[in-house]
């Protein structure tokens, strides 16, 4: 059978919302920010599912998780807001101070609760399965206490996956563990295996499996009867019985789990795998059940039922049965309201509680009693206090209550059903039955009932075709109380079971029962006890009158007043006291009890009889008893009275006046114990007092010890971030101390009070510092520098908050570029500034000697080893203006003048000598090379002398230089330098 789980079907995908996508949530908490980066730093960034981390953060720490996280994903990163909507591909946070819901595909932000345990990480996966159903996955890592643990039961439940991290890789292994106790889990591994199966489980295409087609479709039928007879072999239980969707949607969770593509895969793979049996079973019975479940069902109990059964309760005491129990929440939440009843009433009377499932695991969880920290937000603080012992971050029930549940194995729809049950409950179990399995279980446990007995069903089940001989208490309750017990269908129902188990006793050469009397000898049967049999009555355990056999006149009285059927109000006054030892006697021993002859007035003269009890073996109903009215003959009356009384005196009255002196001891003994009483209910209030005020000392600490927990777990979320940003600052400041050694550059770092923060080795020999200076104010410390506004230029820096820079000059001829940079400080408004010193003596020097070279008539140029111009004086670029080239695109720097050479408006000849001369010069083939070559103007005859000289650095390269011949030409009457005629 199935155990208690959701009454309601999951919601399924196209009704979630308008996310259509998979949905990871991931919680995590004290330890969980490694976990969560070694995550998300394995995870494909193009998954198309949305995560949703939820941790346990302070509300009075402002969370870097954004930014933290954001290093080891490509995806985006945000800081969830109210009625934000799911996206794919990205990651939400919750975020501080909040409860994180989500309604559709947007999510729900509400105030954390100030007081008291709060479970994000349960509220949002309970949310989860609600909205997502089986497109949700639920992953657990590291973290202290227990919140998740019910949240992945809903989960589980919806058909969603469950990952957990393997407790032996987390930090701290409380989630974690609780977790995988609470529900089963698909996968457990490491933070890197989870992200692995994440991602097998995202990108793969999710199986067809069966969710189109009908269970009688002879693509699934055959396949599923198949899986049903596995699982019968294995477990004993016949899933047959149970709704075919039912059992197809788990199914198919376990397909999409292992990516099985068919559902005749699945049932080849099962068939080979003892844990995959186990697996599915448990699959398909699911303990999500917590306690007092359904608030309103357990009001009405606490009101209406268990008080009027403490109060009509005999010393048999009272028996209930919990079918279904999973894992034990409802047996105590049950047990729970009958002991406060008791210690209400301030009586005390045995209570049995049989707590039944079919699944030994749930049942074994249920005995053990230990339950984890989220119970709290389900139990009252005064509960919690009263009924349970906080061991280690978990919850372990008082032995007073376990010792009222006895859990065993038992199938309603299987099984015989237990009998005289006070109060019966099976809750959303039969939901998940077909038609004629409810019908069955019903009508079982409806025989377990005693009369007047209560019925608990869950919220969306009925009694069907049994409603006739139920009462609701309440209208639209799920509690009834039982009016008539239809005992024929009950008997037709037992006997099915019975005829079954007779014919396999046949099958296996057994014996038949003997015949049972037919009921047409009854009236034989009342013609024997009318003349043979003494006057008796048959009672039950509450010494009700349950029939009457033969004249009874003498035997019952009845008296004015409102009709009773208490044997005791009906006795005759000298019969009662026998009558009530006898029947005491008779259930205790189990066997025939005969009380002494007692004489009872006949008329005018007296009768003596005897009182004799039998137990009625084999009762439907167990526990009753016959008491008969026998006739003492006289010869047995006359006997030897016991202890040496004279035999003339009436055994009777020998009798009575025995009872007398016993009811006097009786009154004495009465008195002292009254006595006695009275002192120990003055002691005892006196305890209760003190009990009273210890249990609300310990509420307080527990309330306290629970928010310094949750404090705890904030403070240590917080510290991890802090953690993790100091790892990455120290990575910076490492980086930037290894950039200014490299750079080697004179730096001083500066607060808003000019004191000196931070400087770089280079900066000893401008400034007179040393290792131990920071924190003086940089005013204190003389410099190199002929800089008298120095200081003014880092106040005016503070102030304005803009850059500064000038050149300065220090003492020893060096240049420095001062650059004065403002930086923000820690607190708000603040502002530091770093101060850096460039030496620009190279510079300067590039300075001097542009100004040189300009200085030169001469057309001057410096190219590379390539040809290209690197540098040119102001006569070159004057010339190229005065040449058609005033933007020196082809002679000014950049340009490359081996083509300029070659392109020239030269003759041919004088453009191919100063091509290959200058060529000649790179390439070190000639030591120099000059030439003469003609240049005319429109107004006049010009001649120019070329020279290129190699450069002797190891870049290489050469300076060429053209001179103005003109004048030298003329005065020498047209020779050029090397003899010949110059040609106009």
């Amino acid at each position: 059978m199935l155990t208690a789980a959701d009454a309601a079907e999951p919601l399924l995908p196209e009704h979630a919302g308008f996310f259509a996508g998979r949905v990871v949530a991931i919680g995590a908490s004290a330890g969980g920010l490694d976990a969560l980066a070694r995550v998300f730093k394995a995870l494909p960034p193009d998954t198309g599912a949305a995560f949703v981390v939820i941790q346990h953060l302070s509300p009075d720490h402002k969370s870097m998780m954004a930014d933290l996280l954001g290093r080891y994903t490509e995806m985006p990163v945000c800081v969830a807001e109210h009625d934000m909507a799911l996206a794919p591909n990205r990651v939400h946070l919750i975020p501080p101070g909040k409860m994180m819901r989500v309604a559709g595909d947007r999510l729900q932000l509400a105030p954390k609760p100030e007081h008291g345990l709060t479970l994000p990480i349960d509220t949002f996966f309970s949310s989860l399965a609600e909205q997502f159903a089986d497109r949700a996955i639920a992953v657990v890592l590291s973290g202290t206490g227990s919140d998740g643990s019910r949240g992945v039961q809903e989960i589980n439940a919806a058909g969603g996956v469950f990952y957990v991290q393997d407790p032996a890789t987390a930090k701290f292994d409380g989630m974690p563990l609780s977790a995988s106790h609470a529900a089963q889990y698909d996968f457990m591994g490491s933070a890197e295996a989870l992200a692995a199966q994440l991602t097998t489980q995202l990108v793969t295409p999710r199986a067809e499996g069966t969710r189109h087609l009908s269970p009688h479709a002879p693509a699934v039928a055959q396949p599923l009867d198949t899986i049903h007879e596995i699982l019968l072999h294995s477990s004993g239980i016949d899933f047959r019985q149970y709704k075919p969707t039912t059992v197809l949607r788990r199914i198919e969770r376990r397909m999409q789990v292992l990516h099985c593509p068919s559902l005749v895969e699945y049932r080849e793979r099962l068939a080979g795998s003892p844990d995959e049996q186990v697996l599915l079973r448990r699959e398909l019975l699911i303990p999500v059940t917590r306690f007092f479940r359904d608030a309103e069902v357990y009001d009405l109990l606490a009101e209406q039922v268990i008080p009027d059964l403490v109060t009509r309760a005999g010393h048999e005491g009272i028996r209930a049965w919990v079918s279904c129990c999973a894992t034990g929440e409802e047996a105590y939440s049950i047990a729970i309201l009958f002991a406060e009843a008791f210690r209400k009433a301030g009586r005390t009377r045995p209570v049995k509680i049989f707590a039944t499932d079919v699944e030994q695991q749930y049942l074994d969880h249920a005995a053990a009693g230990l339950y984890p920290e989220t119970i709290a937000a389900e139990i009252s603080p005064e509960r919690l206090a009263q009924f349970f012992i906080e061991r280690q971050g978990r919850y372990q029930v008082q032995p007073e209550l376990r010792q009222m549940i006895i859990f065993a194995r038992h199938n309603v729809i299987a099984d015989p059903p237990f009998t005289r049950m006070n109060l019966v409950s099976c809750r959303n179990a039969l939901i998940y039955m077909e038609p004629p399995a409810q019908e069955s279980a019903l009508r079982r446990l409806q025989y377990a009932m005693a009369p007047g007995a209560h019925l608990m069903l869950g919220p969306s089940e009925s009694l069907g075709d049994l409603h006739r001989d139920f009462q609701a208490l309440k209208s639209r309750s799920k509690v009834y109380r039982l009016l008539r017990r239809d005992r024929s269908v009950a008997t037709i129902d037992m006997r099915g079971l019975h005829q079954s188990r007779l014919g396999e006793t046949v099958r296996r050469g057994g014996t038949l029962p003997p015949m049972m009397p037919r009921p047409g000898n009854d009236g034989a049967l009342a013609l024997l006890m009318q003349h043979y049999a003494p006057p008796s009555v048959v009672v039950s355990e509450a010494r009700q009158l349950m029939r009457v056999y033969g004249d009874t006149r003498h035997l019952l009285q009845f008296t004015e007043g409102q009709a009773t059927l208490d044997l005791m109000k009906l006795l005759p006054r000298d019969l009662v006291p026998v009558a009530s030892m006898l029947l005491q006697a008779v259930t205790s021993d189990g066997a025939p009890q005969r009380s002494a002859p007692i004489r009872l007035p006949d008329g005018d003269g007296w009768r003596r009889v005897q009182l004799v009890a039998r137990p009625l073996d084999g009762s439907d109903d167990g526990g009753f008893a016959m008491l008969s009215l026998e006739d003492v003959p006289d010869h047995e009356s006359g006997a030897a009275a016991p202890g040496g009384a004279s035999a003339a005196e009436p055994a009777d009255d020998r009798y009575l006046r025995r009872i007398e002196e016993l009811e006097r001891d009786l009154a004495v003994m009465h008195d002292n114990l009254q006595a006695t009483i009275e002192e120990l209910e003055t002691s005892n209030e006196e305890l209760q007092a003190t009990n009273e005020e210890l249990m609300a000392s310990n509420e307080e600490l527990q309330s306290t010890n629970e928010e310094l927990q949750s404090v705890n777990e904030e403070l240590y979320t917080v510290n991890s971030e802090y953690q993790e940003k100091v790892d990455v600052l120290n990575s910076v400041n490492a980086d930037l101390e290894n950039v200014s050694k490299a750079a080697a550059i004179p730096t001083i770092f500066v607060d808003e009070e000019l004191r000196l923060t931070r400087f770089t080795p280079e900066a000893t020999p401008l400034f007179h510092l040393r290792q131990g200076d920071e924190g003086r104010s940089i005013e204190d410390f003389a410099h190199r520098l002929d800089y008298p506004s120095l200081f003014a230029d880092l106040r005016l820096t503070l102030e304005r908050g803009s850059v500064t820079e000038r050149e300065v000059r220090s003492r020893n001829g060096q240049w420095w570029l001062a650059r004065i940079q403002p930086y923000p400080g820690r607190s708000p408004g603040a502002s530091r500034a770093v101060m850096t010193f460039v030496n620009i003596d190279s510079v300067k020097d590039s300075q001097r000697l542009q100004a040189v070279i300009d200085s030169l008539p001469q057309h001057v140029a410096v190219v590379d080893t390539h040809g290209a111009i690197t540098l040119v004086n102001e006569a070159w670029r004057r010339f190229a203006t005065e040449n058609g080239d005033p933007a020196e695109r082809s002679t000014g720097p950049g340009a490359n003048y081996l083509r300029t050479c070659a392109e020239s408006a030269l003759t041919e000849a004088d453009a191919r000598r100063a091509h290959e001369g200058l060529r000649a010069v790179l390439d070190g083939r000639l030591p120099m090379f000059q030439m003469h070559y003609p240049c005319h103007a429109p107004d006049r005859q010009r001649w120019f002398l070329m020279y290129v000289a190699p450069i002797g650095q190891a870049a290489g390269g050469a300076v060429v230089s053209h001179v103005d011949i003109s004048e030298w030409v003329r005065l020498s009457g047209g020779s050029l330098p090397d003899g010949s005629k110059a040609v106009s």
